[in-house]
């Protein structure tokens, strides 16, 4: 199969157009499901609240969406994309048309569940940012490690260590002793995989993993021996939010960005500290250039090992601070193996992400959305068993992983041992 040229001047590889088939063929397919159950299910409106009850503009208007109506509307739609990925594709706005897409059919799901009731969307996308904080952190811990070609399996282990040193240390002397535990353990274990990695070149992904292992066994032991024994060394207590004035009464976004703990605050700050170090300073370009060549970046003079130990330091100290959020951040204590995946799924933001900051955050975003929906959806009664519901999140993950979102790239020397000669 050779390339072909589109009506629109782009050249397809066969790749690109078997993606193209593939995309087209699903959204024939999630047409045909929103027509078949959603269009021919309850015919309520579903009622989209804007705004709570305490909010300063409460009676900013909702959104009344017919869930019949809106079904048959999204199914047209989808067979108009599907006709028109097939026949020609969308070239380089294929992703955006993908997202449309999602977005599209989540709406016609969120209507066909809620419909007749009300639903609060604002609780929805303020359980989606909270939930998406320890993965975006985990995501930025695993771009810095692989910029310079470091793999970083740990992350899992970084958050669950994390969040335990977090509720020690800020239960016997406060909440800022618990996030300075937090990071300085997050970035103690990324020390000793950098050592395993770097200096003994022990393979990477088996050293993530022993990093893994450790900090849930440890972790464990610690728990049966202190934390259960000593209660009061369990009992943390939650972070309050922090709402920033004016800014937190704008309706439907203020209550979701701009009236949340510090660590919602300070995930999109070290997104943006992240992404302008990595792409705006001397260090990040040496970085990147370490990670894709480092023996031409050793030849002009770059200490390839010097980059490689503070970007996964730092990386681990960033995942330590993010576990925090499960203890410090969320529920106030500390229970065994609490993070659930979430570093695994971190990983899978980052490939989605594309190894770019800005790029995790809207990864984990979405699965922070995944994971939120399988929550709110059991308080509006849907048919779905809540075991399904709760797939949701790692559903999501092995749709990325598996390449539907376009093939990403990572650095070129991702994951090898580099030996100077």
């Amino acid at each position: 199969m050779t390339a072909q040229l589109v009506a629109t001047g782009e050249i397809r590889t066969p790749a690109e157009i078997k993606r193209a088939r593939i995309l087209g063929v699903l959204y024939y397919l999630l047409a045909g499901f929103v027509l078949v159950v959603f269009g021919f299910g309850s015919d309520g409106t579903a009622v989209f609240e804007l705004t709570r009850d305490a909010d300063r503009f409460s009676g900013f208007p909702d959104l009344h969406v017919p869930a019949l109506a809106f079904s048959w509307l999204v199914a047209f739609i989808l067979v108009m994309l599907g006709t028109v990925q097939l026949l020609r594709g969308f070239g380089s706005k294929t992703n955006i048309v993908l997202a449309i897409v999602l977005l599209m059919f989540v709406v016609a799901f969120l209507a066909w569940a809620a419909s007749g009731q009300s639903f609060s969307m604002v609780g929805m996308l303020e359980e989606t940012v909270k939930r998406a904080v320890p993965i975006t952190f985990g995501a930025l811990a695993g771009v810095l490690s692989e910029t310079v070609a470091v793999i970083n399996i740990g992350i899992e282990g970084m958050l669950l260590s994390g969040a335990f040193a977090g509720v020690l240390a800020a239960s016997l002397w406060g909440s800022f002793a618990g996030l300075v535990g937090a990071t300085l353990i997050g970035g103690l274990l990324a020390a000793a995989l950098a050592v395993l990695a770097i200096k003994y070149a022990v393979d990477q992904i088996i050293a993530g993993v022993v990093i893994n292992i450790f900090a849930l066994g440890i972790t464990s032991f610690l728990t049966g021996q202190i934390l259960v024994e000593n209660q009061q060394l369990n009992n943390s207590g939650v972070m309050s939010p922090m709402a920033i004035p004016l800014l937190s009464d704008i309706p439907l976004l203020g209550p979701v960005l701009f009236d949340q703990n510090i660590f919602v605050y300070m995930m999109f700050l070290t997104v943006a500290a992240t992404t302008f170090v990595l792409y705006r300073t001397r260090w990040g370009l040496r970085a990147r250039a370490v990670g894709e060549h480092p023996k031409a970046a050793d030849t002009v003079g770059i200490n390839v090992f010097k980059m490689r130990y503070v970007n996964v330091i730092v990386g681990g100290m960033i995942a330590g601070f993010g576990g925090a959020y499960f203890t410090l951040g969320s529920v106030g204590r500390f229970d065994e193996n609490m993070t659930l995946g979430r570093g695994f799924i971190a990983l899978a933001a980052m490939i989605f992400g594309r190894w770019n900051p800005v790029g995790a955050l809207g990864a984990a975003l979405v699965f922070g959305f995944a994971d939120a929906l399988q929550i709110k959806l059991g308080t509006l009664g849907t048919p779905i068993p809540s075991e399904f519901l709760a797939m949701a999140p790692y559903i999501v993950t092995v749709v990325v992983v598996a390449g539907l979102v376009g093939k990403s790239r990572p650095p070129a020397a991702d994951g090898q041992p580099y030996i100077k000669e």
